[in-house]
């Protein structure tokens, strides 16, 4: 088992034609050392493992990769119908949510289930 096991577990529930950042990685896993952590596991990547290492990308959507693996990662990103411009990948349509969002979301419905504080207990810690 390596200590990589949690980033990678994650990686692979990135779906096809989605892709995260490596400072989103770093913080849905609470890495010490954020994005530049999730690059290094990233780079120690084994091969074979069924991890898709290529829907991981830079901040803004920037293919960080140098050669000879950027055109491999750029090849397996447009065989999955993500459209590259230049060197970057359009955020606002192929980013993956991922788990925070989910989390998120259900503290919201909560809240909005009425499970949240109530008015009146607000205003009593607020006194």
């Amino acid at each position: 088992m390596s200590s990589w096991d949690p980033v990678y577990k994650l990686v692979k529930k990135i779906p096809r034609g989605r892709v995260t950042t490596y400072g989103a990685l770093a913080k849905a896993l609470r890495l010490r050392g954020g994005a530049r952590v999730a690059g290094y596991a990233m780079a120690a990547c084994p091969g074979g493992k069924g991890i898709p290492w290529h829907r991981v990308i830079g901040a803004g959507g920037r293919l960080l990769i140098r050669e000879p693996h950027a055109s491999l990662q750029r090849r397996l990103l447009e065989t999955e119908g993500i459209i590259i411009d230049g060197k970057r990948v359009n955020m606002k349509k192929y980013a993956w949510s991922g788990p925070e969002a989910r989390a998120k979301s259900k503290s919201t419905q909560s809240r909005q289930a009425g499970h949240g504080r109530s008015r009146a207990t607000r205003d009593k810690r607020k006194r």
